[in-house]
């Protein structure tokens, strides 16, 4: 078995490669590198640099290296590009995924895992969110990722491949301080911005039908949907060998609901800075509450995350002073470089 990773040297691809050669499997990477970090990568990894959508460089990748399934993760993914350039995330999420699976079938490959999000789901009001909640997207990143799966789906029917779609909720965390996320797009490290800058975390919306006012979200550690992965993957491998396929859609979440408030107190607590958010009004599109159902992913593939929330924030702290060393006060640095 040979398994290539699109877009494995960004954050969760970095994470997901290190889980799966771990673990014993043979891991190639494709990645252009534009946010993706090489020295991210295990030192057994082969690095190919070039785009998911480049077809000719596909069908070398998946030759040379007698590729036998795909995870792809390569993709646009931050929904106010999406809404200012609607084009270009269809192209890049919907089009160049119909030209990797093009490449994927001429090539006889008979597993392929999606990278999906619970984006798709839109804003339910419902208390947790089962992979039978309706899907209804409100921006063209959460509408690429449906329309991804649609095509996922129909390829794997039409032309035998196994295939899996994960829907992430929110990912935090680093397995190790070099692999943490370097991008300012998601809330944990948003907060760690603003503290480092010596400016106070912003809250969006406190007047939510929800305990403390603010949006409650499903938090999961990047190791645990990396150790997912590796069970789909698994799984997959199972379905391709005996003939009996599959398609599976999976929620990765932990199942349990954290407020923002809440989250912004642990930020204080792991990095020492008890510092007051500042309340702004909402944002647009924002649910009051998004928890992931995950008995699925328990019941079907005896996988459950193990991380709580607290070593998402510590782990993401180490990675975040790593690579902002202002971060840490005179204190903490002259102690050394522990954050």
């Amino acid at each position: 078995m040979t398994w290539l990773i699109t877009g494995g040297a960004g954050y969760i691809g970095a994470h997901v490669a290190k889980a799966m050669t771990a673990a014993g499997e043979r891991v190639v990477v494709l990645d252009d590198i534009s946010t993706g970090i090489e020295e991210r990568l295990p030192a057994e990894v082969t690095l190919v640099r070039g785009s998911a959508s480049d077809r000719a460089v596909l069908d070398r990748v998946l030759a040379e290296h007698a590729v036998t399934g795909v995870v792809h993760l390569a993709a646009k993914k931050q929904v106010g590009e999406s809404v200012a350039e609607p084009l270009l995330y269809y192209r890049e999420n919907v089009a160049g995924l119909a030209v990797l699976l093009e490449a994927v079938v001429a090539a006889g490959v008979r597993r392929f895992l999606f990278s999906s999000s619970a984006a798709v789901y839109g804003v339910p009001d419902t208390e947790l969110i089962t992979e039978e909640t309706p899907c209804a997207p409100i921006n063209p990143y959460g509408e690429t990722k449906l329309a991804g799966e649609w095509l996922v789906r129909a390829a794997g029917k039409a032309y035998g491949i196994s295939t899996a779609c994960l829907r992430y909720f929110n990912v935090a965390g680093a397995a190790e301080p070099a692999l943490a996320d370097t991008g300012v797009f998601n809330v944990v490290p948003m907060f760690f911005d603003r503290l480092t800058r010596g400016e106070a975390p912003r809250i969006f919306g406190d007047d939510y039908p929800t305990p403390d006012g603010t949006c409650v979200r499903d938090y999961i550690h990047v190791a645990d949907l990396a150790d997912a992965h590796l069970a789909v993957a698994r799984k997959l491998d199972e379905g391709a060998r005996d003939g009996s396929g599959g398609d599976l859609t999976v929620n990765i979440g932990r199942g349990e609901g954290v407020s923002v408030r809440r989250l912004a107190e642990l930020v204080a607590e792991v990095t020492g800075r008890p510092v007051e958010p500042v309340v702004e009004p909402r944002r647009p599109g924002d649910a009051a509450r998004a928890v992931a159902s995950a008995t699925r992913m328990t019941e079907e593939l005896g996988w459950t995350a193990r991380r709580g929330m607290r070593e998402m924030v510590e782990s993401a702290w180490e990675g975040w002073c790593l690579r902002h060393p202002e971060a840490r006060t005179e204190g903490e640095r002259t102690a050394g470089p522990t954050c």
